[in-house]
């Protein structure tokens, strides 16, 4: 089956195809007739802004699209950045300035406390109106510094303990296999492969 990915972002379409594997045929939304659609994330919640970007093209389409959203829940900023992890430091900041501003925000608090999830939620359309939406999660710490050159958006400095390193130090073959968004597509790909 085609499936429409709610998003241009390259980066993004190769991570998915990556880890579905040949069982799922994904298409960017670029190669569609709701190429440069701007879909505005105005839910409260992962689910929420998932589900509405899902149905967004997909009425745009009329294919089965895939959507996610995904981000940072940081324990002790009481899950801040969350729902607004890409633009923490201002709607166009780069990954840097997040860091920065979320390093800022955590100086003094020590390392047992500085625990956080990064969260993905992958919701699917289908054109009968049914979603169905899929969370994956991941746990860590955040460090007080980056540390590797792999991966983007605050890799470098979300610390997991049981791999003693951070997103941005793992191979990426490793990162795919537990990442946040790993474990939400394999739920999405255990269901819909049924």
């Amino acid at each position: 089956m085609k499936f429409v990915l709610a998003s241009g972002n390259a980066h993004k379409l190769s991570e998915i195809r990556n880890i579905l594997g040949n069982s799922f045929e994904i298409i960017s939304m670029n190669d569609t007739t709701a190429k440069g659609h701007e879909v505005i994330e105005d839910g409260t919640t992962f689910e929420e802004n998932a589900e509405k970007k899902a149905l967004e093209i997909m009425k745009i389409t009329g294919l089965p699209t895939i959507a996610d959203d995904s981000g940072l829940c940081v324990d002790a900023l009481g899950g801040a950045p969350g729902i607004y992890t890409a633009r923490y430091a201002g709607e166009n900041a780069t990954n840097d300035e997040n860091i920065d501003k979320l390093l800022a925000n955590l100086q003094g608090v020590p390392f047992e406390k500085r625990g956080a999830t990064f969260v993905a939620v992958i919701a699917v359309a289908f054109p009968n109106g049914t979603v169905k939406k899929f969370r994956g999660e991941v746990k860590g710490k955040i460090l007080t510094e980056r540390q590797g050159a792999n991966g983007f958006g605050y890799d470098p400095v979300f610390f997991i303990e049981e791999h003693k390193a951070t997103m941005a130090e793992l191979d990426g073959e490793v990162k795919n296999s537990l990442s946040h968004r790993f474990n939400a597509l394999k739920k999405m790909a255990e269901e819909l492969s049924l």
